[in-house]
């Protein structure tokens, strides 16, 4: 019996599987918490005229969160999709994405072929194509994993048998997830052994969407060193406590009121305005997870008279000025006017948003104060319709903090040309709006650039005080060493 890896134990974790101590060991370490073994994994998914479309949007959620937990790479996980229904298109080869971020945009703009269900058609598709090292896969040996993860939700038109034995015969090791209606008995046709831990059925698709969210709890019962899995959103120190954490920050450093973010400086101060795409393609829905999300980053912001404002800019084909900076200086009242905000549709003209904020939203006249950090965060979920390249790098020449972020058909590139250096800190992106929080986390506001060496000017008053402290002991002693000298002088 073919021995289960790291990244199988992974994939059997997302798919409901019940898992024991060693199986949540392995799942770590493929959720990149450790290194995992080298593996090709190739996803085969049905999307034949039983496939509702908006399930086929749910089946590529799925994908896009067991990505998220992979440690992809060339000499790492190597990630392929193959779509079919009566015949089977390649739609993401092996070779061709090197990041998640390539990987799971690639995904979301799979199409269902919505035609028949020609199963076993596409397990010899994958075996002869889709794992052959024209399509990047790595040559055979024991060094490196072969995975195929089936998501199928009917009875197959074809034979799937023999060409899933071949398959196994070959070294692919073979997960089958059946959906609704399917045939059990062809996912145990297809699965590798043992099938208890290769085959898995759920009800509906929506329960999918669900599964890396179990897998994520388990998980977390089992780890309790969160601060050395680098599971926590401290921004400095995180100290680890029986099943938990708390956080702490860098001598020199001040635990905001958050409980997670430090402070270098006690008058710090800056001014963040968020510019957020309110175009059609966001959705309602969607727009509402937008609101949460601004109001986790200002949870993390020490906002107050003297310290961080933040002012909003909705934008789609127009710009519309939701509140200054200034207006609102605190967190209560700053996230009830972000709930507030109405939702604008129609276009996304990035450029001309981002010129509105290079020229107002960080003027006297909004709110903005002199000498103080400026920092802009960009939302968008798609390509602009206009030419962003002059406004972000205005933006940036005149000195304002830029973070972008990304979400399902945004344009990396554009992300990256708004972004501040080094960008890999400054954009992020996401396949799925319910993704964002995570992104939350992730985005951290460095505000006390204008004062870092206030925590320096703090240590030379500490100086002082004690050389002045040191000056009146010595005085001290001095007096008292000329009252002894006279004294000894009458005694003698």
């Amino acid at each position: 019996m073919t021995p289960i890896q790291p990244l199988f134990l992974l994939l059997l974790g997302l798919i409901g599987a019940q898992a024991n101590l060693d199986l949540r060991t392995a799942a770590a370490m493929a959720a990149g918490l450790c290194k995992a073994r080298p593996t090709d994994l190739v996803f085969i998914i049905d999307s034949s005229r039983s496939v509702r479309p908006s399930e086929f949007e749910q089946v590529k959620v799925f994908l896009a969160k067991v990505i998220e937990g992979l440690n992809v790479g060339p000499s790492a996980t190597r990630v392929g999709v193959v779509n079919y229904a009566s015949r089977v298109k390649n739609e993401v080869s092996l070779k061709t994405h090197r990041t998640k971020a390539g990987l799971i945009k690639a995904v979301t703009k799979i199409e269902p072929l919505s035609t028949g269900t020609m199963t076993g058609l596409a397990i010899q598709f994958a075996m002869n194509v889709a794992f052959s090292e024209a399509e990047g896969a790595r040559a055979k040996s024991s060094d490196v994993g072969k995975v195929a993860i089936i998501v199928t939700d009917g009875r197959p038109q074809d034979n799937v048998k023999d060409i899933a034995q071949r398959a196994r015969d070959a070294g692919i090791e073979i997960f089958a997830i059946g959906v609704g209606r399917v045939d059990m008995n062809t996912l145990r046709q297809m699965a590798s052994d043992p099938l208890d831990d290769h085959v898995d059925y759920v009800e509906s698709y929506s329960v999918i969407e669900k599964l890396t969210k179990k897998f994520q709890e388990a998980f977390c019962d089992l780890v309790s060193d969160l601060c050395a899995t680098g599971d926590h959103d401290c921004e400095q120190v995180c100290i680890s406590t029986p099943g938990s954490y708390k956080c702490a920050c860098r001598e020199g450093f001040t635990l905001m009121d958050n409980g997670r973010s430090c402070s270098a400086c006690s008058n710090s101060a800056t001014d963040v305005v968020f510019l957020i795409d309110g175009s059609k393609s966001v959705r309602p829905e969607n727009f509402e997870l937008v609101k949460k999300w601004i109001n986790q980053i200002i949870d993390k912001l020490d906002v107050s008279e003297s310290k961080a404002h933040v002012g909003l800019v909705q934008y789609s084909s127009t710009v519309k000025p939701e509140f200054p900076l200034g207006r609102y200086n605190n967190k209560k009242d700053l996230k009830e006017a972000v709930k507030k905000m109405d939702y604008l549709e129609r276009g996304t003209m990035t450029g001309q948003a981002l010129r509105y904020l290079v020229e107002n939203s960080f003027s006297l006249g909004q709110g903005a104060r002199p000498g103080v950090t400026k920092v802009g965060i960009v939302f968008t979920d798609g390509r602009s319709q206009d030419y962003i390249g002059e406004a972000a790098k205005k933006a940036k020449e005149n000195g304002f903090k830029m973070y972008a972020v990304g979400v399902g058909n945004a344009v990396e590139d554009e992300l990256k040309e708004i972004a501040s250096e080094p960008t890999g800190e400054h954009y992020f992106y996401t396949a799925d709006f319910k993704a964002m929080s995570q992104i939350a986390k992730k985005l951290q506001i460095n505000v006390c650039d204008p004062c870092e060496c206030d925590s320096l000017v703090k240590f030379q008053k500490k100086v002082e005080a004690a050389l002045q402290a040191l000056t009146k002991k010595h005085i001290l002693y001095d007096s008292m060493s000329k009252r002894i000298a006279l004294l000894e002088n009458k005694i003698v």
